[in-house]
């Protein structure tokens, strides 16, 4: 089958562009001395997954425990739930642990009350806030401290290191900004390690990473490894912050555009917000599109989308179809069943996303 034969909507991933950027990541960890640990919340695929422990991924890191079984089951045992643990989940991440390496990551007492009553020792990281301000402990609180030294301590738990996660990288508004970014991430980390060392509390590993800062950093010393995802696929975010360029980007949906009414200038594609996803994308940088149109006629942007239509700025065709580049791939690949894996214009294979979630 051809490309353009699919059905739509459909996730089109060109695997030569997802090969040289799984390789040009590997290189860049090798290169800055650190250990590459993949977030596969962005591609749920365990196709990808092997392909990038073939390029030397150290392990896996997961957004869910169902995410984190499903890789189990496929041969992968060293994997870290790199999100902080709700209590409720603490008999499911110590099932699993059972299995696997498993590693956690926590930024409450609640949450380390939950994970030292369990009876299987459990590995956990603090997880650290190093200017994203959604999760984890600001450094220079006294609880930072008290929460590392607690897991350094316990009897219960297996305590790993420091990891956080520059999640406000999005936000960057140039490359001079990205690596100022990326060296707050280090230092955040770095600084609150050797505090801890100069106490007595060791501290195992730091962990840190995003697609965005691992473009730009310049030096990660005294870091152990990272854990960006996007790479494998890249956007229009990551492509309009200057984190990759647009021959970077693997991921597309294919649509079909569905109307074209009389005297109207826009066209109605078959692709809405439940293939496309609902992220504005980087509005701080003003992008104002819902997807970019790779068209061999020309471009154009898909400008609104709502459950199962999007909207394009130029008028084509009824039967047209259209390539769009998303702008957050991690939740359009999450919309999908299956990618369409295609070789120039030779679709060759279909691989399944794994989007269960408990």
């Amino acid at each position: 089958m051809l490309l353009w034969d699919l059905p739509t909507p459909a996730a089109v991933l060109d695997t030569a562009v997802l090969q040289a950027n799984v390789r040009r990541m590997a290189e860049r960890a090798e290169a800055l001395g650190v250990s590459l640990r993949p977030h596969v919340k962005t591609h749920k695929c365990v196709e990808i997954a092997v392909m990038q422990r073939q390029a030397g991924a150290r392990g896996l890191s997961t957004s869910t425990l169902r995410e984190a079984a499903v890789f189990a089951d496929y041969g992968f045992d060293d994997l870290t739930l790199a999100i902080p643990i709700a209590p409720s989940r603490a008999a499911g991440a110590e099932a699993l642990s059972e299995r696997v390496t498993l590693r956690l990551v926590a930024d409450s007492d609640e949450a380390l009350d939950a994970l030292e009553h369990r009876q299987f020792p459990l590995r956990v990281w603090l997880k650290v806030d190093c200017g994203y301000h959604r999760a984890g402990v600001d450094p220079r609180r006294p609880e930072a401290k008290a929460l590392a030294t607690r897991m350094a301590r316990s009897r219960r738990l297996i305590f790993e290191g420091l990891l956080t996660h520059a999640g406000h990288s999005y936000w960057a508004k140039d490359r001079t900004e990205l690596e100022r970014i990326a060296e707050q991430e280090r230092a955040a980390l770095v600084e609150l390690a050797e505090s801890l060392r100069r106490d007595g509390v060791e501290v195992p590993a730091l962990s840190l990473g995003s697609t965005p800062t691992m473009s730009a950093v310049r030096s990660l010393q005294g870091v152990n490894e990272i854990r960006p995802g996007n790479y494998v696929f890249h956007d229009a975010t990551q492509w309009k912050l200057g984190a990759c360029a647009l021959e970077d980007c693997a991921l597309t949906v294919l649509a079909t555009v569905i109307s074209a009414p009389p005297g109207a200038d826009h066209s109605v594609i078959d692709a809405g917000a439940l293939a496309l996803s609902k992220d504005l994308g980087p509005v701080h940088l003003g992008h104002q599109s819902m997807g970019e149109l790779l068209h061999p006629d020309g471009g154009g942007r898909v400008v609104s989308v709502t459950q199962e239509h999007g909207i394009i700025n130029r008028r084509l065709k009824v039967g047209t179809k259209v390539r769009i580049l998303v702008n957050h791939s991690c939740l359009t690949a999450a919309e999908h069943d299956h990618y369409a894996v295609v070789n120039g214009e030779q679709v060759e294979g279909r691989w399944k996303v794994w989007r269960q979630r408990d």
